[in-house]
């Protein structure tokens, strides 16, 4: 009987030691007996072998990676610009859909009509003929205007204050004073500045002429060439100034298309020229220019403050956006004078030659 108890009691002790042995062997297989086990770094149903995956801050290849070559060449692919602009409407800037008059039009022949009252506002008017501005604070708005005069608007010397917004102006080609050529949309002849926005401006040859204002939003295009009265092809400018200005000219946010072909007269899509003193105090900032012999005359020898800012200078008449290149007579070292975050429309920088 004892004999017995002692063989069962030996059973059951090499049984518990066997048992014991088994948790062991299986927890140490598995891991699942230490809590600090890591877990496997194989992804569930990934192969046995796959590489574990980048953790932390280690950058993936793909954001290190560089551009793939070139074939034929070993060099990198240069990187698609995220700055490349394909028309001036797609890329923010003024065109036919916002610009010009936002109500409807009431037909009005007035001819070449003189204004003489200060504050005179003009809204909603549909004028054939021009507007001669002998008064002060005068604001043209919501309008359009078909000229064969000289100008579409004049503001004569000794005046200020003129406004003219969401106004169309045009001509009719053939039939203006100068040989069948009409020369500025709006002129500015009086001493201080005058206010252009949201405007759409064709035909005229020296669109917005003026030595201080505000130019903004505007869309000036397809002017036409003609010869002036002396048999030469009239010199084409969306924008003009002569220089000598005593205040600033702002140009700003506008589209400024010169496709006039260069042996028919196109000089720029801005050109500031020292035609009558220096020029000085000229701001061109975030403008989308294209065309002319070069898409921007900067001033010239002793310019001074002329801040050319944030422009693109489009493709689409010139591979380097005047036929010429796109600026010409910079002054880097006048006075104020800063150039700046220019491009073309593909997205290359833009710097003037030295």
């Amino acid at each position: 009987m004892t004999r017995n108890r002692r063989r069962l009691g030996a059973w059951l002790l090499a049984g518990v030691v066997l048992a014991v042995v088994l948790t062991l062997y299986d927890a140490d297989r598995t891991g699942v007996s230490d809590p600090k086990a890591a877990p496997s770094a194989t992804p569930s149903g990934a192969a046995p072998g796959t590489p574990a995956p980048t953790t932390g801050d280690t950058p993936s290849p793909s954001a290190t990676a560089s551009p793939s070559p070139t074939p034929g060449t070993g060099e990198p692919s240069p990187a698609p610009s995220p700055t490349t602009c394909t028309s001036p409407g797609a890329c923010g800037y003024p065109d036919a859909n916002s610009t010009g008059p936002r109500i409807a039009l009431e037909r009005h022949d007035t001819g070449n009509m003189s204004v003489k009252k200060d504050g005179t506002v003009i809204k909603g008017w549909d004028i054939r003929g021009s507007l001669d501005i002998y008064a002060n604070d005068v604001t043209v708005i919501d309008s359009r205007i078909t000229s064969t005069n000289w100008w579409g608007i004049n503001l004569r010397p000794g005046f200020s204050g003129l406004k003219v917004l969401h106004t169309t102006i045009t001509a009719v080609p053939g039939k203006g004073p100068d040989n069948g050529g009409v020369n500025y949309a709006v002129s500015n002849m009086g001493g201080s500045s005058i206010e252009v926005g949201w405007c759409d401006i064709s035909v005229f040859g020296n669109a917005l002429s003026m030595g201080q204002g505000d130019l903004h939003d505007n869309y000036v295009h397809d002017l036409v060439a003609f010869r002036n009265q002396g048999g030469e092809w009239q010199h084409t400018d969306a924008v003009i100034s002569g220089g000598g200005n005593t205040g600033r000219l702002t140009v700003r946010h506008n589209t400024l298309l010169n496709a006039t072909p260069v042996d028919k007269g196109a000089t720029a899509a801005v050109g500031l020229f020292a035609d009558t003193g220096v020029v000085s105090s000229v701001h061109v900032e975030d403008n989308w220019l294209a065309g002319g012999a070069y898409a921007l005359y900067a001033g010239g020898p002793g310019a001074t403050g002329i801040r050319v800012t944030g422009n693109v200078f489009s493709t689409q008449y010139h591979p380097a956006g005047g036929a010429y290149g796109p600026v010409t007579a910079w002054n880097a070292g006048g006075a104020g004078n800063v150039w700046k975050d220019n491009r073309m429309s593909d997205g290359r920088p833009v710097e003037p030659a030295p």
